[in-house]
């Protein structure tokens, strides 16, 4: 039976689709252009990246869940502390990054400065393969992830590397909370915010 856009909570099975989503859905994002410069394999380290970060961190600590072309990576409140890359994982990024590696861990480091200390949810990433943006699967993660967010009394935080989502984020209720770059000549980064409905 076909998947609807009805999100579902992702399964460890899931992994190769939900990086078949993502790698194309975020070819174009400036910051995985920054962090994967090379158009000739950038494919295919993001699906490993994504695939990496959904097996080893996200489905442990988070809330992931997705529908046939997209997928959505949420960290509850109470998850926070437990949603950071062990040493393994840790190891099989640097793999993956190769050279890039010093300068992710200084866009994770300056990320975590400017994340809001109050209590609340993270959208860690939410994607959509190319051909299936505009058809609602997004949205219906977004509405998803919000909706749990809400029941828990929690506000959401995101941060967003493409200024063209920002009017997406903003029709969801999330404002321009900060604006900043990431350090070594990386992209700017915007943090949004949206209080708990």
């Amino acid at each position: 039976m076909a998947m609807t856009n009805a999100p579902k909570k992702a399964e460890l099975h899931d992994a190769a689709d939900i990086s078949r989503a993502l790698a194309p859905a975020f070819d174009d994002d400036p910051m995985m252009r920054w962090f994967f410069p090379e158009d000739a394999t950038r494919a295919t380290t993001l699906a490993d990246y994504f695939s990496t970060l959904f097996t080893r961190q996200y489905l442990l600590n988070g809330v992931v869940e997705r529908t046939a072309d997209a997928a959505a990576f949420w960290v509850p409140a109470e998850a926070q502390e437990k949603a950071v890359p062990d040493a393994e994982t840790i190891r099989l990024l640097i793999g993956i990054l190769g050279e890039r590696a010093g300068l992710f861990k200084e866009a994770v480091e300056t990320a975590a400065a400017h994340t809001p200390g109050e209590p609340h949810w993270s959208l860690a990433l939410i994607g959509a393969a190319p051909a299936a943006q505009g058809t609602g699967q997004g949205g219906a993660l977004l509405r998803s992830g919000l909706a749990q967010a809400d029941a828990a009394g929690q506000p959401v935080y995101l941060e967003s590397s493409k200024a063209a989502n920002l009017p997406v984020y903003e029709h969801f209720g999330f404002t321009v909370r900060e604006e900043f770059v990431l350090p070594g000549g990386g992209p700017t980064l915007w943090g949004m915010w949206r209080d708990a409905r």
